[in-house]
């Protein structure tokens, strides 16, 4: 039994599709879904300047998540939540799994194009299946 999935999203075509996907999967099993969108803090930002910058980017991804919302999970009775997290995507994963505990993981299938060696290494430590999805 699928009781929650963790799907990790970056806005682009590719992860739209593995959420589209993330989403027909738990509406069928009635399993909730957490939605991660990762980001990085750029290492030139100080203080300031990073804080607002963590501020801009997640009302940005929640704005981009509502629009998404609408299209995707509105109407299906799923239940959900969606976080933008700073971090590497292979360790926001690895902690998302820790505290969620999710019994699938499904990502697009281009998030590993970015860093490779992180992403097998994802891949080997996970100990649910993955869905990479086109």
């Amino acid at each position: 039994m699928i009781k929650s999935i963790l799907c990790v999203i970056d806005f682009s075509e590719s992860s739209l599709n593995a959420l589209k996907w993330a989403a027909e999967f738990s509406q069928h099993f009635k399993s909730h879904l957490h939605i991660v969108y990762t980001y990085r803090l750029l290492n030139s930002q100080r203080g300031s300047e990073m804080v607002q910058y963590k501020k801009e980017t997640e009302a940005l991804a929640i704005k981009k998540f509502d629009a998404i919302e609408k299209d995707v999970l509105t109407g299906k009775h799923i239940s959900f939540d969606f976080k933008p997290e700073v971090g590497f995507l292979t360790d926001r994963v690895e902690d998302n799994l820790g505290r969620n505990s999710p019994d699938l993981l499904v990502m697009s299938k281009n998030v590993h194009s970015t860093n490779k060696e992180n992403f097998d290494d994802l891949v080997k430590a996970i100990k649910i299946p993955l869905v990479l999805v086109s």
